[in-house]
């Protein structure tokens, strides 16, 4: 299951947006800082309307999108590696998610107090991003005093020492431990435990008002300048239209939104551009008993993706049936698509494209 950590200063939206998100969590959401206490956790569907389609086909008994889990900690402040505040305890609960999310305050509100009194997302992300570049220093560094002497004698230790050594000095000068390259089978294992925050992918939601969820602002375009510096997706969001929507029957949603001038939610947004971030991609079994979303990264042979269901999958592959998902409801039946030659029988060597109905066949 895909993972997110929520991060930000406080009183930017997060907490309000976490809970737009996760309609049944129980993070409190309330205007003062360090509002959440303890690190929230939810997880949602990932809404895709070709589910629905495909279950009609099948006549499946039930529907099973795939699901992506949200972390959210404490509103992070200037010195929370030193233990100012409340979130720096709260950070070895995102160590493990794919993918950060981080929430900037884009709207102006004097009812809602910014904790550094204006609104800057400049100085914003400088405070957020140079607090992870800490914290993950301090993870690197005890590393390092861990395996200085193992490094005498094994050569792997040697090995994880230099690259340690490099980052701690991009992280030294407050910068990102992405930007140190890696060989992504040779050295990246040997620092994947430390879960180090500044090395996983990067997503800016810009929280906005209502009235700038089509069009952005001028803070939205300062945080685009930052992300087109780390390669970093944004995605404009309103966590108070995401508050509205909770509140509002499924089938009025689409209308609601297009008066806004937008076309999706928040959650479809973020989950499209964190698929786009980390190079995922959406596969589909179905079938009577239900149709099912399974989620994969690209490039993945078709044995990799019937480890996904269950590793006997992959140990006994032997082909897949596959045909593409527009090509299925174009047939409007898989004996239809199987008539006209749509269906075919893949092997082990090929590559999974978006949106492939699969039906693995395998040796127990």
């Amino acid at each position: 299951m895909l993972r997110a950590g929520i991060v930000g200063l406080p009183n930017v939206g997060k907490s309000t947006l976490f809970n737009a998100l996760v309609a049944n969590a129980k993070a409190q959401a309330a205007n003062f800082p360090f509002c959440t206490i303890e690190p929230n956790v939810g997880v949602v569907a990932v809404p895709d309307e070709r589910l629905a389609v495909l279950a009609k086909i099948s006549a499946s008994e039930q529907i099973v999108p795939t699901r992506v889990e949200f972390v959210d900690i404490a509103g992070l402040v200037k010195g929370a590696s030193k233990g100012e505040g409340l979130g720096n305890q709260f950070l070895a609960n995102i160590r493990e998610v794919d993918a950060i999310v981080h929430v900037v305050r884009c709207f102006d509100d004097d009812d809602i107090i910014h904790v550094a009194g204006s609104v800057d997302p400049v100085r914003d992300i400088e405070v957020i991003n140079l607090e992870l570049a800490l914290a993950d220093l301090s993870q690197v560094e005890r590393r390092i005093d861990r395996i200085r002497k193992q490094a005498r004698s094994s050569k792997e230790a040697q090995t994880e020492l230099t690259i340690l050594e490099k980052i701690a000095a991009v992280l030294n000068e407050g910068k990102a431990a992405r930007h140190v390259e890696l060989h992504p089978e040779e050295e990246e294992p040997l620092i994947r435990a430390l879960g180090l925050l500044t090395r996983k992918p990067i997503i800016y939601a810009a929280n906005v008002a209502e009235d700038d969820l089509a069009s952005g602002n001028e803070w939205v375009e300062q945080v685009r300048a930052i992300a087109g510096q780390e390669n970093a997706q944004v995605v404009i969001v309103s966590a108070q239209v995401e508050s509205e929507l909770v509140e509002i029957p499924i089938e009025e949603r689409a209308d609601f939104l297009e008066s806004l001038g937008v076309s999706e939610g928040g959650l479809q947004s973020l989950i499209r551009a964190t698929y786009e971030l980390l190079g995922l991609r959406t596969y589909f079994t179905t079938g009577p008993k239900e149709t099912r979303a399974w989620t994969i990264h690209a490039g993945m042979t078709a044995p990799q993706a019937a480890g996904v269901i269950h590793t006997d999958f992959e140990r006994g592959f032997i082909r897949a049936e596959t045909v593409a998902y527009s090509d299925l409801v174009s047939s409007g039946a898989m004996a239809g698509a199987k008539e006209k030659g749509l269906v075919r029988s893949e092997g082990k060597e090929y590559v999974v494209q978006e949106g492939d109905v699969m039906l693995f066949r395998f040796n127990v």
